[in-house]
């Protein structure tokens, strides 16, 4: 050991050396040290851990020069490769962690957040090639909201899911073309609308995608009300190919940005905000101000990319201000009686008492032993009622929204019901109570109630009139029964009734259901079917891609495996029965399609095909090229095989159903490329929708290019909680089916109950010629 002033240098037995401060035997202070691989680090040190500013190089050439605590990465630095890759920002237990900007070794480069060494949060993307991504990243992947803008100059401002767009968006074609709609897996996929270029279009300002609406987290933390999210433009285009069908002509395009589509990196659940979003915005403003030459627009709907129907029609600025509340995802909620209950902040407060409400009664009730239900635990008395003070209680936790009484019905049946339909408790409380909160939907009915939607889509929250909570209850015992009988009853999964009471006594009513379209697949179409012809139509000009639609906009029967069928139709006949016992009229059966492409056509799709590969990407560190997706080749029953499919239970689970085609088995509903499915009654059902359009009434401008689609169906009987009066009843019953009141008397729901159950045998599902 040498004596160097204030500086000691010490030799070490394995080849390392240490010149610097110490204390006692450690180094503390400054301080160099050199291992015998080469390795050397120079700057602070703590009780011989490397602690404070400091440089480290490596043999490879490496280097890094920041912030370290305990002899990790952490703080702020900056890392180079040898390669030249660099990064500069904030580190965590040496990955990158927080905000920081990186450049590649084949000059891409990155800025944004990071987490734990991976892209995820807000964060802007540019590409050597000019092509540049401003949005969300999640686990390295491009995922929720954000804008792509290529170098050829084409745009989209929208949805992505894994690197691929997948839900609403704009695309904004370079040459002033635009196309608003819906994606999936990287592929048109549903209704949208084309603007071509020089055509007068709506200020893309008008429109906007929320891809996580009122998110809400129920913490401990202070939370404060939502602020608006910023909201960004949108937009797409086309240029185009044509193809006929008799004499009708339909304008097919092809778009460069699906030649680049399957750029794949992070994504966030946060929001950007970048002042880049402008450039969409004065996109917008100058096409839309400028004189186009061409009124003519064109409504679209794909399935995974093909295009199956179009109609042509002209556009004008009047007819379009009706749909501007079209936003492309959740729409606002309708106004209502209770409008001062639900908006603004009131909203906020309202969700988070009913979070906090769920987990604390779940977690009461869960604990207990189980048993069979009784006759007390049926009805108004049975029930938990507990008060919310803001301060929190010896009982209750304190929170940050406003003072609340909760009041949760029958706790032991709904316990059992969720058990009954195997739902486990933790899953149930974490999809409704979990950070990423509920989010509001707009009723498709006009009942008025407000509708809240659970993260995950699992499970849908309705709002009831004082009426239906007494009716519920009154039904309940027969209700459990039923279920427990018929475990493939179509009737709605409840799954917890339950009272809030706000200051200056306003009372809010929710029941939890099971959401039957929670599907990975994409639905095309919804249907509200009651099996009457009044006023069961839809206006052309009202639909959209998320317009659920009535019994005289169903243009197609359906015809399924002999045993799918007969199983459907048997179940639907035993609901209707106990429907009727319970003297209810009025309920639907809501049908959710979702299409499949024709196997001919595959060649036609607008494939996302991978993006050009830079000449110096490295591997496994920057931005991950999309792979090529497969087209599906229609609809294929296997034998199940409970390995192969997801068996968690959802919320619209159901039992056993087996197929004729393959033996009386069970069966999965294998789509290539897209998944493997377990078929239950209701859910994941495959079936051939054919055309039953009158060819004279078809309209000219619209053109559908099929006659039979693959399809997967989804269904569920809704609307059993309708107030209950029977003079209201009959009168409308009367009024659809065109029967004297005095015909018909107290046996209308047996008479509601029969013509349901025959629109579904002879007009939807008919027998197989």
């Amino acid at each position: 050991m040498e004596d160097s002033g204030s500086f000691k240098e010490t030799s070490f037995s394995n080849g390392d050396v240490y010149i610097g401060e110490i204390k006692a035997v450690l180094p503390h202070g400054k301080g160099k040290y050199t291992w015998s691989d080469g390795t050397v680090y120079e700057g602070d040190w703590e009780d011989g851990k490397r602690t404070g500013k400091g440089l480290i190089i490596w043999p490879s050439g490496a280097k890094y020069e920041g912030d370290i605590s305990g002899g990790y990465l952490h703080g702020y630095g900056t890392f180079t490769r040898s390669t030249g890759c660099v990064y500069r920002g904030s580190w965590r237990m040496n990955a990158y962690h927080g905000i920081g900007w990186k450049e590649y070794s084949n000059s891409d480069s990155y800025e944004g957040l990071w987490r734990e060494g991976i892209r995820e949060g807000c964060g802007r993307y540019s590409w050597s090639n000019g092509n540049t991504y401003i949005g969300n990243w999640k686990g390295g992947k491009i995922d929720g909201r954000g804008v792509m803008k290529w170098a050829n100059g084409d745009t989209f401002d929208g949805c992505w899911v894994n690197g691929l767009r997948h839900g609403s968006g704009v695309y904004i074609y370079a040459d002033g073309g635009l196309y608003f709609g819906t994606w999936s897996k990287g592929l048109k996929d549903g209704k949208g609308t084309f603007y071509p270029a020089g055509s007068k279009h709506p200020s893309i300002r008008k429109f906007s995608i929320n891809s996580n609406d009122s998110g809400l987290s129920l913490n401990t933390e202070k939370h404060s009300a939502p602020k608006p999210r910023v909201k960004r433009s949108l937009s797409e285009n086309i240029s185009g190919i044509s193809r006929s069908k008799c004499s009708h002509q339909i304008s097919r395009r092809t778009t460069s940005l699906d030649a680049y589509q399957n750029l794949r990196d992070p994504a966030g659940d946060r929001t950007c905000h970048d002042s880049s979003s402008t450039v969409l915005q004065t996109f917008g403003e100058s096409q839309s101000e400028a004189s186009g030459t061409s009124t003519l627009v064109y409504e679209r709907e794909y399935m995974q990319g093909v295009l199956i129907m179009e109609r042509t029609k002209k556009y004008s600025e009047s007819s379009h201000k009706n749909k501007r509340q079209n936003k492309f995802n959740v729409t606002p909620v309708k106004k209502s009686s209770c409008m001062d209950i639900f908006g603004g902040r009131r909203s906020y407060y309202l969700k988070l008492n009913l979070q906090l409400g769920i987990r604390y009664t779940v977690g009461k009730i869960t604990p207990v032993p189980a048993r069979e239900v009784r006759s007390s635990d049926f009805g108004g008395r049975a029930m938990i009622k507990m008060y919310f003070p803001k301060e929190g209680s010896q009982r209750t936790p304190p929170h940050y929204s406003i003072d609340f009484y909760w009041k949760d019905y029958c706790p032991m049946v709904f316990r059992n019901l969720r058990e009954m339909f195997k739902l486990d408790a933790a899953e149930y409380m974490m999809s409704i109570c979990g950070d990423s909160g509920l989010r509001d939907i707009s009723s498709p009915g006009k009942s008025g109630s407000i509708f809240y939607l659970s993260q995950d889509e699992r499970f849908v929250i309705k709002t009831l009139k004082k009426s239906e909570l007494k009716f519920l209850l009154n039904m309940l015992p027969k209700y459990y029964n039923h279920v427990g009988k018929y475990e493939n009853t179509l009737i709605t999964k409840f799954f917890g009734l339950h009272r809030i009471t706000l200051r200056g006594g306003k009372k809010v009513r929710f029941v939890v259901m099971g959401n039957m379209f929670c599907t990975e697949l994409h639905i095309h179409r919804r249907y509200d079917l009651k099996g009457s012809s009044q006023g069961r139509c839809t206006h052309k000009d009202k639909i959209n891609s998320h317009t659920t639609l009535k019994d005289l906009d169903l243009k197609y029967e359906f015809q399924m495996d002999i045993k799918l069928r007969e199983s459907l139709l048997n179940q639907i006949s035993i609901d209707c029965k106990f429907l009727e016992s319970q003297h209810i009229i009025d309920y639907s059966l809501l049908l959710g399609l979702h299409f499949r492409a024709p196997e001919n056509l595959k060649a036609l799709a607008e494939l996302p095909g991978p993006m050009q590969r830079p000449d110096s990407l490295p591997s496994g560190d920057d931005v991950k090229q999309g792979e090529q997706l497969i087209i599906p080749k229609g609809l294929l029953l296997v034998a199940h095989e409970p390995s192969f499919v997801d068996t968690t239970p959802g919320p619209h689970i159901r039992g056993k159903l087996k197929a004729h085609s393959i033996g009386d088995m069970e069966v999965d509903l294998l789509l290539p490329g897209t998944a493997r499915l377990r078929v239950q009654l209701g859910v994941n059902m495959p079936a051939q929708a054919i055309s039953k359009v009158d060819e004279d009434k078809v309209d000219a401008s619209e053109v559908e290019l099929f006659e039979v689609y693959d399809v997967v169906l989804y269904m569920g009987i809704i609307d059993i909680l309708q107030e209950y009066n029977m003079k209201k009843k009959i009168e409308h019953a009367c009024k659809s089916l065109r029967f004297d009141p005095m015909t018909i008397s107290v046996v209308e729901p047996k008479i509601y109950a029969q013509r349901f159950i025959n629109f579904f045998h002879k007009k939807v599902f008919p027998e197989t010629p």
